[in-house]
């Protein structure tokens, strides 16, 4: 009796491992919804739009980009996180979804308890933008400047907790510099200031500030890659001046926690597929792509996350 029961027990689980294998074979069967946890427009958008409609033509179901803006992008990752782990509700966002809740008082859920890595996208290395009418032209010219006007030098900052504001608070302690960093709502009103000379430096993806160089409407001194920038090729790395700083901004899709592992895989294998495509592109916009597993992607993160959450707490960064 015990063994059949055991033997019951044994096809039982034999078939449910095939129903779940049959499954994520069959997968996709209808549209999956990709969230954007941000307005339409600008680099995460544009990246988030392009890997969608790739992801559409490889798999043979529509990618359904949904922008659900606010909250500094809480409201469109919680849609994601109470969604069904079925793989047909996807989060694409930048790394300001893992720093962000590093600053808010409460977030309605837990970066690593209630998603599931997928993929890293790409990376964006920043520009450190100057106002065009101050007298500096490197990151040594800039570092000679904030020491000879301590704070008085003002640097602005897109959002609470972004990459941009991370890494200003990073260059302000490498460097031993004493400036004031000026929170703006969005990046907009941020280089238009810049440009207007109400600021005096904006940190950012290099695609923002990008034509505003080329143009001479401002001037951007330096990247944050650990290599030159390929669309700023006379412009030095921050490294260059002040060895081992390197920073950047970077994109990934996740799914809800608990995604069956095939899933993962499969939407994994397909966004690298993607990519390969997309890199010239990208590349153009001055972005680096990373095709890697999901376990290089879940390493990557945490490892980013906890030098995130050293930045954030030295430098007592919090949402008021």
């Amino acid at each position: 009796m015990q063994r059949h029961l055991f033997i019951r027990a044994a096809l039982g689980v034999a078939t449910l491992a095939m129903a779940a294998s049959s499954f994520a074979q069959a997968y996709p069967t209808k549209p999956i919804r990709m969230v954007i946890p941000f307005p339409p427009g600008g680099t995460l958008d544009t990246v988030g739009r392009m890997l969608a409609q790739k992801l559409g033509d490889q798999m043979g179901q529509n990618f359904i980009v949904e922008n659900k803006a606010g909250g500094n992008g809480v409201i469109g990752g919680d849609v994601v996180a109470k969604a069904p782990a079925d793989g047909y509700t996807l989060l694409f966002n930048a790394s300001t979804f893992t720093t962000a809740p590093m600053t808010m008082k409460s977030v309605p859920y837990g970066v690593v308890k209630d998603f599931t890595p997928v993929a890293l996208v790409a990376k964006a290395p920043l520009s450190v933008a100057i106002n065009k009418n101050l007298p500096v032209t490197d990151i040594k010219s800039l570092m000679a400047y904030a020491k000879a006007n301590p704070g008085k030098m003002t640097f602005a900052v897109g959002s609470i907790g972004s990459a941009g504001h991370l890494s200003t608070e990073l260059l302000k302690r490498a460097g031993n510099l004493d400036y004031l960093i000026v929170p703006y709502k969005g990046t907009a009103p941020a280089f238009q200031d810049l440009i207007g000379g109400q600021i005096d430096g904006f940190i950012d993806p290099i695609l923002g500030s990008l034509q505003y160089h080329k143009s001479g409407m401002l001037r951007v001194v330096a990247v944050t890659s650990a290599q030159r920038a390929a669309s700023l090729p006379d412009v030095p790395t921050v490294g260059e001046t002040i060895p081992g700083y390197e920073f950047y901004s970077w994109y990934g899709l996740w799914g809800p926690a608990k995604l069956p592992a095939d899933i993962t895989q499969r939407l994994n294998t397909e966004v690298n597929k993607a990519l390969a495509e997309m890199t010239p592109k990208l590349k153009e916009q001055g972005l680096l792509t990373t095709p890697g597993s999901v376990e290089d992607f879940a390493k990557f993160q945490r490892s980013d996350m906890e030098r995130s959450q050293k930045i954030v707490t030295e430098g007592n960064i919090r949402v008021e």
